[in-house]
């Protein structure tokens, strides 16, 4: 029997899908837990996907809707360009588009110059954002995602890129652009056409953005993000030279394996003892196995010290804590409210006396 068995396999083997990556991650949206990944903690040259960050920092620091005119700083850009020239005039809204669909440095260049004076400037802002979404194994040093002449570059993991990928897809602007397969631009100089570098969002339908990247040094890089029966994904790839395939098969092999299950419910949230005192700013939903709902639970960690932060909902998976939750106490202000009337009629009196 066993001679049969061998026999079958040689003659049908099995093929087993082996991603090319050196490290990678795959995140779930909602809830950010890591539900697949090798070497996700790794710091790697990170090359465009830097763009990400680039974007999020201009939406969120300047109005995009204004008139940039591109400066003499714009040639010093040099690889992936949207070629701009010196004197054009665009809107920070259509750079934003130059960056994340055609990957142009151009564009990062004239961002970074734009939204902060210099690239000294924004790349503390970028360095900031990092402490505040605590990428610990993150630095950047410009906008770009290209490496110096001495072949330093940006710097961060595949965990790192997926927390902030998570963070900047909650932003509705740069979900817009990011999703966005081709646009026309047009300049007091020019009319552009710019196809999405991502071709994920051609080739896998389900595909709802990403960044690629791609350096001598860095090799391939991906971000991307995909939504298929109300479950979203994050998966990141660093060093891999079959990115676009290894994020299909993933994203295939992965959405089937997992359910999307409401924990907690914002608008029916209570505490025994508490109500209508208390409360969480968001729905919690996560992705979970069949035999993972069945292990999960919830525990309250009330700390009322007088703060306006409550205690903690905390998420426990075979009874060890994946995430904790916020509670908020709810503010006090109908007594207030009487008072300030009651001090305006009499102020009123007073007034008519």
């Amino acid at each position: 029997m066993k001679k049969v068995l061998i026999f079958l396999i040689l003659l049908f083997p099995i093929k087993v899908y082996s991603l090319s990556a050196s490290s990678y991650v795959v995140m779930d949206f909602d809830s950010g837990r890591v539900l697949d990944g090798k070497n996700i903690n790794d710091k790697k040259l990170i090359a465009s996907t830097t763009k990400i960050m680039t974007a999020i920092i201009a939406i969120e620091n300047a109005d995009i809707n204004k008139t940039v005119e591109i400066s003499k700083e714009v040639l010093k850009s040099y690889g992936s360009g949207i070629y701009v020239e010196v004197g054009e005039r665009i809107t920070l809204r259509e750079l934003l588009y130059g960056l994340m669909l055609r990957s142009g440095n151009d564009a990062a260049l004239e961002i970074a110059n734009y939204v902060s004076g210099s690239m000294d400037n924004f790349v503390k802002l970028m360095n900031e954002k990092v402490k505040e979404l605590n990428m610990n194994n993150t630095l950047f040093i410009n906008s770009s995602g290209l490496e110096d002449q001495k072949g330093n570059g940006n710097m961060s993991s595949a965990y790192d890129m997926a927390k902030l990928m998570r963070y900047a897809l909650n932003n509705d602007t740069f979900r817009e652009i990011d999703s966005t397969k081709k646009i026309i631009v047009k300049t007091n100089y020019k009319t552009y056409e710019w196809h999405n570098k991502n071709k994920l969002l051609t080739q896998y339908k389900y595909t709802i953005g990403g960044k690629t990247g791609y350096t001598k040094k860095a090799k391939r890089t991906l971000v991307s993000a995909a939504k298929k029966d109300d479950k979203t994904l994050i998966i990141v790839t660093l060093n891999d030279p079959n990115d676009f395939n290894d994020h299909m098969s993933l994203y295939e092999s992965i959405f089937p394996k997992y359910n999307l299950v409401k924990i907690l419910d914002k608008d029916n949230f209570k505490i025994n003892g508490y109500d209508n005192t208390v409360y969480i700013k968001n729905d919690y939903n996560i992705l979970l196995t069949d035999k993972e709902e069945e292990r999960i639970k919830t525990e309250y960690q009330i700390n009322d010290n007088g703060s306006n932060i409550f205690g903690n909902v905390n998420i426990l998976l075979n009874n060890k804590i994946i995430d904790s939750i916020p509670i908020y106490k709810k503010e006090i202000i109908i007594e207030e409210k009487k008072n300030n009337w009651f001090k305006k009629l009499i102020d009123l009196l007073v007034f008519w006396d």
